[in-house]
C-alpha cells in the first residue's frame, strides 16, 4: 500500500490551510506541488515596450536573455507575488530599479483587505430602488444604494460589516461579489423595495432583465437649457418629462429669453423656479425614470386666460428622447395626440444622439493600512506619512490611485485599469489586492524600509521569487506609473 504523501501547512493568510500535493488551498491562489507551496499565477510585469494589449513570453524567468541588462522600461506588479503574511517579513519583492537616472525602490505586495468594498456608478435613466435601501445577492445584505448623481444610480457594496459582521453566509456571499466585480465578471443584484440588476464593469446594466442603452443627456430643466432653440417656431409648448425636475421651456427662462409665451399649461408638481418641477410623479420604469406611461397624467387643466387656446402645439419627450409625444389642443383645450411632425424628428434625435451610453463603472476602495505596511518598513506610520505627502506613490497591479485625504492610506481606482484577474481572496473571508509603493532609494532608508532585501530588477527577472520563477509580461494601457513622477 502507497503512504499517502504529508500536506503541508501553507502560510500566506490567517486560515493556514492544509494542502495535499497536486491541490489548492481554499482560496485557489496557492498550491502543493512537489512538497512545495507555490503560487498559482505568474508574476506579472508591465513592458512599456511591447504594444498595448499584447503579452510576451507568457512563463518568463532566464528566457529574458539580454533584456535583464535593460529592465528600465519594466515594471514589477504585485499580481501573483505572494503576500507579506504574518506580516512581520519584507515583501515578497523589494525591487531596485534605475530610472531616468535615479535610483527608485518599488516594494511589491499582495495585500489582504478585510477593510475594502466597490463603489458601483450605473450610468441609467432608471430609478434602481431608493437611497439607503439594501442591496442583495444570493439573498444576503452585500451594500446599500447610496445618493444618486447626474444620470447614474450609486451603490456602495462591501466593506468590513458585510465581510465580517454578519452571518457566515453574508461575509462568504460579500466576498464572492466583490471578487467578481474587481474582477470584471458580472454579479446579479436586488434591491429592497426596487429592481433587479446585473452589474460588469465596462458593460451596460441589465435592469429587470433589460439592456439599458443610454443614460439622460440631463434632467429636464436642462434639457430644456440645451434645445429650447431647436423648438423655437416649430411649437408652441415643450415639457421633458424627468423624475427629478421636469421642464417647461415656455415658463422656463431659456424659453423667456427666447421670447416664449405662455401656455397656460399646469403640471401637477411641486413648483420649484418658473419652468421647473419636483415630484411630478413616482420613480419608476417609465418616462424620464417616472413611473408614469402617459404623459398627459402629470397635467392639470389647461388656462385659457394665461395662453391656453385650440390648436396649441404640445411636444412631450423624456431626459433620453426615448419617449415622445405630440399634442395639439382641441376646442374644449385636451391634448390630442398626432404623428410626431418630421420638422421635430431632429430634436428628439438630437436629444438621443447626446445621451452618452449605459455603463456600469467599478471603484475598488480600500484601506491599505494595518500590518501590511510593516511589509516595507520598520515604522509604519512613516509610510503613511510619505505616501499622503506623495513622496511614494501607491499603485494597484501598475495602475494608477487615487489617496484619500486624512488619516491612513485610503485608495480608490477603477478596476478597469488593472490587468485582468488582478483580484484573489482569502476565505476568511476578505479580498487580496496587488500593491505597489515606489520611491526614490533615500525615502526608502528614511522610512525604515527593508534595504537588506533590496534586489534589482534583472535578478527578479531571471530568479523569481519565494514562490518560484513563473512570471509574464503584458503592455500597460498607459505609461508606466512612475513616468508622471
Amino acid at each position: 500500500m502507497t503512504e499517502r504523501a504529508a500536506k503541508i501547512r501553507c502560510d500566506a493568510c490567517p486560515v493556514m490551510c492544509f494542502v495535499a500535493e497536486g491541490r489548492l488551498g481554499a482560496c485557489d491562489r496557492y498550491a502543493n506541488m512537489n512538497g512545495k507551496i507555490i503560487r498559482c499565477d505568474p508574476l506579472t510585469i508591465l513592458d512599456q515596450r511591447i504594444k498595448a494589449g499584447d503579452e510576451i513570453k507568457p512563463f518568463l524567468g532566464a528566457d529574458w536573455g539580454d533584456d535583464l541588462n535593460d529592465a528600465g522600461d519594466k515594471f514589477v506588479t504585485a499580481i501573483g507575488a505572494g503576500t507579506t503574511y504574518p506580516d512581520y517579513k519584507p515583501a515578497p519583492f523589494i525591487v531596485s530599479q534605475q530610472v531616468d537616472g535615479a535610483d527608485m525602490i518599488t516594494v511589491v505586495t499582495e495585500a489582504i483587505f478585510s477593510y475594502c468594498g466597490v463603489k458601483v456608478k450605473i450610468d441609467t435613466d432608471r430609478h434602481l430602488g431608493a437611497e439607503a435601501a439594501l442591496v442583495r445577492a444570493n439573498g444576503e445584505a452585500i451594500g446599500h444604494v447610496m445618493t444618486s448623481e447626474y444620470g447614474s444610480q450609486m451603490l456602495s457594496l462591501g466593506g468590513v460589516d458585510h465581510l465580517t459582521g454578519g452571518s457566515k453566509a453574508e461575509g462568504r456571499v460579500t466576498c464572492d461579489a466583490l471578487l467578481k466585480l474587481c474582477n470584471r465578471e458580472a454579479v446579479e443584484m436586488s434591491i429592497d423595495g426596487g429592481l433587479s440588476v446585473i452589474v460588469q464593469a465596462g458593460h451596460a446594466p441589465i435592469v429587470d432583465g433589460q439592456i439599458e442603452a443610454r443614460m439622460r443627456v440631463g434632467c429636464g430643466s436642462a434639457t430644456i437649457g440645451m434645445f429650447a432653440s431647436q423648438w423655437r417656431g416649430l411649437v408652441d409648448e415643450v415639457v421633458v418629462v424627468d423624475d427629478h425636475i421636469t421642464g417647461v421651456v415656455s415658463e422656463h427662462q431659456a424659453g423667456k429669453v427666447l421670447g416664449w409665451e405662455g401656455s397656460g399649461i399646469k403640471i401637477l408638481g411641486r413648483r420649484s423656479t418658473p419652468g421647473r418641477y419636483f415630484q411630478v410623479a413616482d420613480p419608476g420604469l417609465g418616462w424620464g425614470g417616472t413611473n408614469i406611461e402617459n404623459p398627459l397624467d402629470i397635467l392639470g387643466p389647461w388656462n385659457a386666460k394665461k395662453g391656453a387656446r385650440a390648436g396649441l402645439r404640445m411636444l412631450m419627450v423624456s431626459t433620453t428622447g426615448e419617449q415622445f409625444g405630440y399634442y395639439v389642443l382641441d376646442a374644449d383645450l385636451v391634448p390630442v395626440e398626432h404623428p410626431l411632425p418630421d420638422n421635430l424628428k431632429g430634436s428628439v434625435a438630437l436629444i438621443d444622439e447626446n445621451c452618452e451610453a449605459a455603463l456600469c463603472t467599478v471603484l475598488f476602495m480600500g484601506g491599505a493600512g494595518g500590518s501590511l505596511r510593516s511589509g516595507v518598513t520598520n515604522n509604519p506610520i512613516r509610510l503613511t506619512q510619505s505616501v499622503s505627502a506623495k513622496a511614494t506613490q501607491l499603485t494597484c497591479g501598475g495602475a494608477q490611485t487615487y489617496i484619500w485625504p486624512g488619516g491612513g492610506i485610503t485608495m480608490m481606482l477603477d478596476v478597469l485599469t488593472l490587468p485582468e484577474n488582478s483580484f484573489g481572496h482569502v476565505p476568511t473571508p476578505a479580498l487580496v489586492a496587488p500593491l505597489e509603493f515606489t520611491m526614490n532609494r533615500d525615502e526608502f532608508a528614511r522610512l525604515g524600509g527593508h534595504t537588506d532585501s533590496i534586489r534589482s530588477a534583472a535578478d527578479i527577472l531571471d530568479k523569481g521569487g519565494e514562490y518560484g520563477d513563473d512570471s509574464r509580461a503584458i503592455a500597460p494601457e498607459n505609461d508606466l506609473p512612475w513616468r508622471a513622477r
